[in-house]
């Protein structure tokens, strides 16, 4: 284990300006490895990718990151970078509760999101709701993002409360608690080492392996950048990471990370689309998605 205390305590961006129902949609498509820009998001935390139907999920805060305001909404951005449906799942609308949609993952055909004080499960083809997971009974600080485990349970981080949790059955409970996680953001299954990819927000420049069932963090990277973010295992033993410090993605392989791309803003919970091994990164304060290139 590695254990240290994050020193202060950095502020999430929770806040976006415009209003999506407003935006115009419009995409630029670049010869670079900047693929295409979305605009006409909401504030945009996060992105997954559906390698079977061929698009990505954006989830919009539109509004306050951490209101229970109902106004959260969830688009379908096809994989050339057009917007197939911005409000594809919207809070308020056919009984849907959404209120600030943050990480993201696909299991079976149920699409889930963290949301303010819960999990919400929704039907990645038609967006009806499914199920939702009340977080409420361990005073939750912020979900933040959500990976499954080979043990068919999913795991949810919460950044604040240097937590993460173990939803099985549609209960959660709390897997590990400890500072050392240094205000865990982003989580991602490695299948080749058997372990979490856990990226912290705050402490140490350090990328975390986790197994479930132990309190103990291994240290397999030390990237540059930091307040690291979406985290994607790639497929070929490399891992993908956003950094909001510098604005950069990084991949690292075997435990070298190198910068990949400059980013326009801070990244927040990017996708990876496995078909083109592009990724696209989302925005929160700029209201849109590139989409970027990867090298092989």
């Amino acid at each position: 284990m590695h254990p240290f205390i994050s020193v202060g305590v950095v502020a999430l961006p929770l806040t976006t300006a415009a209003l999506a129902a407003q935006a115009p949609v419009t995409v630029t498509v670049s010869q670079d490895t900047l693929i295409a820009t979305v605009t006409g998001f909401s504030g945009p935390e996060a992105v997954r990718y559906d390698p079977e139907q061929d698009v990505y999920f954006v989830g919009n805060f539109n509004g306050a990151g951490d209101a229970a305001d109902n106004n959260g909404f969830i688009s379908r951005l096809r994989a050339d970078g057009k917007v197939e449906n911005l409000r594809f799942i919207a809070g308020g609308a056919k009984g849907v509760t959404l209120h600030a949609p943050r990480g993201m993952f696909i299991v079976g055909d149920t699409l889930w999101a963290a949301d303010v004080g819960a999990l919400r499960g929704f039907n990645r083809r038609t967006g009806a709701p499914l199920a939702t997971v009340d977080f409420a009974a361990l005073e939750p600080g912020f979900l933040n993002d959500v990976a499954a485990g080979p043990d068919g349970a999913l795991y949810v981080t919460d950044t604040p409360k240097n937590r993460i949790y173990k939803v099985a059955g549609l209960t959660p409970s709390v897997a590990v608690e400890d500072t050392s996680l240094g205000r865990p953001n982003g989580i991602t299954w490695d299948a080749s080492g058997n372990r979490f990819i856990v990226v912290p927000f705050g402490g140490r420049q350090a990328l975390f392996g986790w197994r479930p069932g132990q309190s103990g963090l291994e240290v397999f990277a030390t990237p540059p950048g930091g307040r690291y973010d979406g985290v994607e295992v790639l497929g070929d033993g490399r891992i993908l990471v956003a950094s909001q410090a510098d604005s950069s993605l990084l991949i690292v392989e075997r435990g070298q990370p190198r910068r990949v791309a400059r980013t326009a803003g801070a990244p927040a919970d990017i996708g990876f689309d496995s078909k083109r091994r592009r990724t696209a990164v989302p925005y929160i304060v700029l209201d849109r998605v590139d989409i970027f290139q990867l090298p092989e």
